[in-house]
């Protein structure tokens, strides 16, 4: 990953399905319980009024692939706020497995201390919301969405799906 700003393309992404009539639409509302700064607290789309926000989903707290992402992010998280950017992560695994997740050292394959919310998602419909969950599966695909929360829509802008 580059700079944060590298985040934020000129052009969109190839969008296919759900997801291509969600771009420039505005973003559906989430709200949910997320885990930051190692403490429980509710937090929703409209916190970021005023700001942009990359909201990024990831399949599974543990899993291999993901906190490399989620911690690129995590410690990268002040040069998204010098341009008015903040990012929140989104699985559908609950808060206390979030928490334990964190609580975990990174060379034990956990995330350690983050600098990010990680949102909860235990029913599933935020990511429904946003077209990426997989049913037979019962986790997500790995997407980035920005929000431009400034835009009185809070409309999608970009999203990319990563593999």
């Amino acid at each position: 990953m580059g700079h944060a700003a590298d985040v934020f393309p000129h052009t969109q992404s190839a969008p296919q399905g759900k997801i291509t009539s969600a771009v420039s639409k505005p973003a559906p509302y989430w709200e949910g319980t997320a885990v930051i700064n190692g403490e429980f607290k509710e937090l929703k789309i409209t916190d970021y009024k005023g700001k942009y926000l990359v909201f990024f989903f990831y399949p599974l707290d543990f899993t291999f692939v993901c906190p490399t992402e989620i911690i690129a992010f995590g410690d990268r998280i002040e040069e998204f706020k010098s341009i008015n950017t903040e990012v929140v992560a989104c699985s559908v695994d609950s808060q206390f497995t979030h928490l334990a997740w964190i609580n975990t050292p990174r060379k034990q394959g956990g995330l350690g201390p983050m600098k990010i919310p990680l949102l909860a998602d235990l029913t599933h419909q935020i990511a429904k919301d946003y077209g990426v969950y997989l049913e037979d599966q019962g986790h997500t695909l790995r997407f980035v969405f920005i929000n431009i929360i400034p835009d009185p829509a809070g409309k999608l802008k970009y999203f990319d799906k990563q593999h």
